[in-house]
């Protein structure tokens, strides 16, 4: 096997988003705008009310998918498919925006400790106008394996022969949850075939010689295995990987398609209220 090794380091970069959210942000930057097929990720964390209690108020979607994970709080999802996810600790929510979906999430608490991660994974041509779709589901779903002091929750994918709740058949997407006790590794493989990049948000890890610190973003070379380490000290990270679609990508704010012309439909579609297309069924919970 080729171990993987990094190509890059992203430290994440604050911007305020919604309606005056602080996020931390590392795919979506002028560092690295994407890694095909992953176009943004989104790191929100804070005790400090006045850093999320605005929310993200209705705004609009198109050409993709987005794929939240509440690790700490309370937020609320409401969209124009009529979907409505009372979204907690631990638990996932997957929304194919794909032809038009309108949506809210709005944190249903006033103090203590907001965290989480949007992922925005990009759709092939071919599903860019599909129906949406959406997939919701409790952190008691997500299942999770425990081997010599290394944690892994599994949202996506499959890790010691287990498969994660969240179904993306367009990019194959793996994403795994690892936390790390002190002085302890984590050995995965990955098919070579596959865009991957870690994300640490506690402590540090090692690949090879190299130590990563916390909001940090690694690009994983070319390999089809990992191996991590953490040192005097307990980590948390995520790794997330995906089939690459190699197809051209226009992005402009929300919405993701892959010309010019179809990004100014996008946007004479919400203009004029033709947006959302259809409705999307409720995923199982």
């Amino acid at each position: 096997m080729t171990v993987r090794k990094i190509e890059r380091v992203i430290p994440a970069l604050t911007v305020s988003e919604g309606a005056g959210v602080t996020v931390h942000r590392t795919l979506g930057t002028p560092a690295l705008h994407y890694l095909d097929p992953f176009l943004m990720l989104d790191h929100f964390g804070s005790k400090n009310p006045n850093d999320y209690i605005a929310g993200f108020p209705d705004h609009p979607h198109r050409g993709f998918i987005t794929l939240t994970y509440m690790l700490d709080g309370h937020m609320l999802h409401q969209d124009s498919m009529g979907n409505r996810g009372d979204l907690r600790a631990g638990g996932i929510q997957w929304m194919k925006a794909a032809s038009g979906v309108i949506h809210s999430e709005m944190p249903q608490q006033t103090n203590g400790l907001m965290r989480g991660f949007q992922l925005w994974i990009n759709l092939p041509a071919a599903e860019k106008m599909s129906q949406p779709a959406y997939q919701e589901f409790p952190a008691a779903r997500i299942p999770t394996v425990n081997t010599d002091g290394v944690h892994v929750k599994i949202i996506s994918g499959e890790y010691a022969s287990q498969r994660g709740p969240v179904d993306d058949p367009h990019t194959q997407v793996t994403y795994l949850d690892v936390a790390f006790a002190p002085n302890t590794e984590f050995r995965h493989t990955l098919p070579a075939v596959l865009s991957a990049f870690l994300y640490v948000f506690e402590g540090s890890i090692a690949i090879g010689d190299r130590k990563v610190a916390a909001h940090n973003l690694v690009v994983l070379g070319l390999g089809d295995s990992i191996t991590l380490t953490s040192a005097g000290q307990s980590a948390r990270l995520i790794l997330v990987a995906g089939r690459a679609l190699n197809e051209p990508i226009v992005q402009h704010g929300p919405f993701v398609m892959n010309t010019e012309q179809e990004i100014r439909q996008a946007f004479d579609d919400y203009r004029n209220d033709r947006l959302v297309r259809t409705e999307a069924r409720l995923g199982s919970a």
